[in-house]
């Protein structure tokens, strides 16, 4: 790890930059994974999402006990999701509960019935840049063909989470 993070400061990237994203490559090269990174160009955490079975009391939750500000419910069918948002300052928190019988986060909840964690999304400044830097350099592999346009009305695609240590990762245009 240490001589993939001096790489990466030789190369000229910083160690910000580094830390922003799990190690995302099939590859068994470091120094390959750290360029096809780089060349997508992270910006900030966006949100952390949460599936959750009942977005009602995990609103409540976030804004009666914890104080938060929360966004009023959005169906979003295209993408089989109601979702809210809940305001952080420096990120977001996304409560996803399942719509309709295709949902994405139903197979998610199946698998784990208390909900959790479902996926992190990162800020890029071209997601149509990196969606093609991805598919040219074969490392990590993009759940769909081409951005669609997500909760924030901008477009985000989905990176396979075999290939970002376990983690659904969500570009999303900056």
């Amino acid at each position: 790890m240490i001589s993939l993070v001096q790489t990466v400061l030789r190369r000229g990237g910083t160690l910000t930059n580094f830390l922003t994203i799990p190690s995302c490559s099939t590859s068994s090269s470091p120094v390959a994974a750290v360029s096809a990174i780089a060349a997508l160009k992270l910006g900030k955490l966006n949100h952390v999402a949460i599936a959750t079975s009942n977005i009602a009391n995990a609103t409540a939750m976030y804004r009666d006990i914890l104080g938060a500000s929360v966004s009023t419910p959005e169906d979003l069918p295209t993408h089989g999701v109601t979702t809210v948002f809940v305001s952080l300052g420096n990120t977001k928190i996304e409560l996803l509960q399942p719509l309709g019988e295709k949902s994405p986060i139903q197979k998610f909840l199946d698998k784990n019935q208390d909900g959790g964690i479902h996926h992190i999304c990162i800020e890029v400044d071209d997601v149509y840049a990196a969606v093609e830097s991805l598919k040219t350099s074969k490392k990590i592999r993009v759940l769909d063909p081409k951005p669609k346009i997500g909760a924030h009305g901008k477009p985000v695609v989905f990176l396979h989470p075999k290939d970002c240590g376990g983690v659904l990762v969500e570009l999303e245009q900056a």
